[in-house]
């Protein structure tokens, strides 16, 4: 008894939503060994929350960094970068009135494509979306996560047989918001376009895109009610109060050899083993048993502005390299097209960093050839605070991208 009421006063103590004032996110540009060795001196003192790389391990000199400081060291990480000589700017001086900035409004009564939605709000989207177009959509359920949330997935396309069919996820990471609303955003553009876009027409007929608006369900929702920087799920780990596996760590590919730390509190952590995780363990259990038709894997994921593809877990070059870096090219250049925005493209591990177990290098490694890492906008002036007026332009462009993927896999898979 009296432990359940314990339980229920953290629960209540808890619930209130973590504030982010005086929160400074900087980004660093680390030349020597001993600038980087102080970076991750602080890190470790200051408790330093990783953007891009997403984890201390990966900073390197050379490459700049960006991360958060909690307001009550913020002021003295500033410093000692100054005094160091370490080049940084403040790419967000106040992180709590940038989050307040990203939303237009806190209300929110109903679904919007230009707004972020959630996970309540999703699902009732997607139920709304296969009942209003049987003809095009239908919705199943894949998996359940650790905290009991259904995993629904929406089946996009013309009923037809033997359809080569492409996977596309969002939500990996909690706080990467603008990753589910381009999943929503993809299948409103299928629907509506269907009929009418002579493109998007000819691959709903001859394709089937699998779509998983959000992959981690327990995180997003504990990014909405708790922790807006949450990043992991939400599983209990034995032995530790520290909560959580990084998905895009926990697939068999390289599991847990580079890039992912198998310390329980750190944000990459890649989990007790491989596929420990009940979504992960859903989305691979997927594509497994539709491996026959499953020509494609897109994983979404914010931020950084880039198209990549295996190898992450290797400097190995992939079979297939030569072909996935042409169509890397050409769905880059198709999404620029629209706003001129910049995308590089490349291999995961010589694009960005090493880091293994990856869903896409598992999808390749399975079987699925055009496997895909998008990295959304932007390329860190709001990061993960990307407000909702970027929404609309961020969904236009990749649509662009990732139909320029599906049709030459429609012609070549």
């Amino acid at each position: 008894m009296w432990t359940i009421l314990i339980l229920a006063i953290i629960a209540a103590v808890s619930a209130e939503p973590r504030s982010f004032y005086g929160e400074k996110v900087f980004r660093a540009f680390p030349q020597t060994y001993e600038q980087v060795q102080l970076i991750k001196s602080l890190a470790e003192h200051a408790k330093l929350d990783f953007w891009s790389p997403d984890s201390v391990d990966l900073v390197e000199p050379g490459r700049r960094v960006d991360f958060r400081a909690e307001s009550h060291v913020s002021y003295d990480v500033q410093a000692l970068l100054e005094q160091s000589g370490i080049s940084f700017e403040i790419m967000i001086d106040d992180l709590q009135v940038a989050l307040d900035k990203q939303r237009d409004s806190n209300i929110r009564a109903v679904h919007s494509y230009e707004k972020y939605n959630d996970l309540d709000t999703i699902n009732a989207w997607s139920a709304n979306i296969a009942a209003q177009n049987p003809g095009l959509v239908s919705r199943s359920q894949i998996g359940t996560s650790y905290q009991g949330r259904p995993l629904y997935l929406l089946k996009v396309g013309k009923s037809g047989a033997n359809k080569k069919a492409i996977f596309i996820d969002c939500g990996f990471h909690a706080r990467e918001w603008v990753s589910p609303a381009f999943c929503q955003w993809f299948v409103k553009e299928a629907v509506n376009n269907y009929g009418s876009d002579a493109q998007f027409t000819n691959l709903l007929n001859n394709l089937d895109f699998y779509v998983l608006p959000v992959m981690n369900v327990d995180g997003y929702v504990y990014s909405w009610t708790t922790n807006r920087m949450w990043r992991k799920t939400r599983s209990v780990n034995p032995n530790t109060s520290c909560i959580g596996t990084d998905p895009n760590r926990n697939f068999n590919a390289g599991w847990c050899t580079v890039g992912a730390s198998s310390r329980a509190c750190d944000d990459t952590y890649c989990g007790a083993s491989a596929e420990s995780e009940r979504e992960s363990k859903a989305v691979a259990n997927f594509i497994r048993a539709n491996i026959g038709s499953i020509k494609g894997y897109l994983t979404i994921h914010s931020y950084s502005q880039m198209l990549l593809f295996p190898y992450s877990y290797s400097y190995a070059v992939a079979k297939d390299h030569t072909e996935l870096n042409n169509v890397a090219k050409g769905a880059v250049s198709a999404l620029t097209a629209l706003y001129g925005t910049k995308y590089t493209y490349g291999p995961g591990g010589t694009t960005i960093y090493l880091a293994a177990g990856g869903s896409d290098d598992w999808a390749y490694d399975a079987g699925v050839k055009y496997s895909f890492t998008f990295e959304l906008r932007d390329t860190g002036r709001y990061g993960f605070a990307l407000p909702e007026s970027q929404i609309k332009p961020t969904s236009e462009e990749t649509t662009l991208a990732v139909k320029y993927i599906a049709n030459h896999i429609l012609n070549n898979a």
